[in-house]
């Protein structure tokens, strides 16, 4: 936590600053700088590096028998996951546990077990040939399109924030029993995502909350969710009716639509292979929870483009998108930035280059509070109020 800044490997900045720029040429949305993108939450929140804890604190990087493991423990319910994971009573802090099994067990051991308990965690693999995005060019419009949206935490608001910046109407779509839990993280970093978008909280647990859900999706030109697929078919959401209809689905998952896997920003991106690598290639975290918003810049790009007259299903694998920006290869110590001055510089065949500080920009309102637009959203798509 203490040490020089380290250069990542792959090409995450660079392919966050062509993305942001794809998008803007593409609606017409304000150019944003991608790249610092990338750490604008830090901006906010105040986190730095903090070695093998990722920056907000709710993942690990740990050995493993074979290797290294990325562990997250961020939602209420994960200590008792993780004790079963371990099989044992982890009481409020399951590290140690966690700790001791994993030095006993393989990555493919802990792949398998989270995948069962529904654990964001997983090995941390060296970067392999990826399949790239596929980023279209075929334009759709934008600007007055109906946005729903599932989704919670960074990547998906993301991809809505940026929706609405080039002129989408965004309407945030939560539960009574699962608000977004990014409503309880940096109250600055929430209004800068949810500015300007309106609020609706329906109960699927009844009849009309569940009927008014699928009008919502029938009126919407664009729906974003960022869960796995049963999750909103519990609701009787049909992803492929809806996309038969004419709509643009986006769906961004951990690891793709066919995998279970949960997963979180920083324990994706390790996963996938995107660490900093010390001396003796040890991992340590890089960035805060990278993940997200590279995907939230690719689904708003896929979210943009659709074959014309048709409706198109957007699978956005975390996973993939992470690693579409890493070359194949052996793990190599990382660069470290040198100090130089006040600050960091790291030292290219072209010069220093700089290490520029996390940059906030300001949120342009207010955030709506949890479901204050319910009745008048449903009524304005004539969509009776439950």
């Amino acid at each position: 936590p203490d040490g020089p800044p380290l250069l990542p490997p792959g090409r995450a900045a660079a392919v966050a600053r062509d993305l942001a720029e794809r998008f803007a040429a593409s609606t017409g949305a304000p150019r944003l700088d991608g790249a610092r993108l990338l750490a604008e939450r830090a901006a906010f929140t105040g986190h730095g590096r903090r070695g093998r804890v990722s920056p907000g604190g709710a993942c690990r990087l740990l050995p493993t028998a074979d290797g290294w493991a990325a562990v997250s423990c961020a939602r209420p319910d994960d200590p008792a996951l993780l004790g079963a994971l371990a099989g044992t009573d982890v009481g409020d802090d399951p590290w140690p546990a966690v700790a001791s099994w994993l030095r006993e067990h393989t990555g493919a051991d802990l792949a398998e077990r989270a995948g069962l308990l529904g654990i964001a965690a997983g090995p941390v693999r060296t970067p392999a040939p990826p399949a790239r995005v596929p980023v279209p060019a075929s334009p759709r419009p934008v600007k007055d399109a109906l946005v729903v949206d599932f989704s919670a935490l960074w990547a998906g608001p993301l991809c809505a924030h940026l929706l609405g910046l080039a002129g989408a109407r965004v309407v945030k779509v939560e539960t009574p029993t699962r608000p977004d839990g990014a409503r309880y993280g940096d109250p600055g970093f929430y209004r800068l995502l949810h500015a300007g978008h309106s609020s609706v909280v329906l109960d699927p647990a009844i009849d009309a909350g569940r009927r008014a859900m699928a009008a919502l999706v029938d009126a919407a030109d664009i729906v974003i969710e960022a869960s796995r697929p049963r999750a909103l078919a519990r609701f009787g959401l049909d992803a492929g009716a809806a996309v038969a209809a004419g709509t643009t689905w986006v769906s961004i998952t951990a690891n793709g639509r066919a995998s279970e896997r949960v997963g979180f920003g920083d324990d994706v991106a390790a996963g996938a292979g995107l660490v900093c690598r010390e001396p003796d290639l040890s991992p340590v975290f890089c960035g805060d929870a990278v993940a997200d918003p590279l995907t939230g810049l690719t689904a708003a790009v896929l979210a943009a483009t659709a074959p014309p007259g048709r409706g198109v299903l957007w699978d956005v694998s975390m996973t993939g998108v992470v690693a579409a920006t890493l070359d194949p290869g052996p793990p190599v110590p990382s660069v470290p930035a040198v100090r130089r001055g006040g600050g960091w510089v790291v030292e290219t065949g072209a010069g220093a280059v700089p290490v520029a500080v996390p940059v906030r920009r300001e949120p342009q309102g207010d955030a709506p509070a949890t479901g204050a637009d319910t009745a008048d959203v449903l009524r304005r798509l004539g969509i009776p109020v439950p």
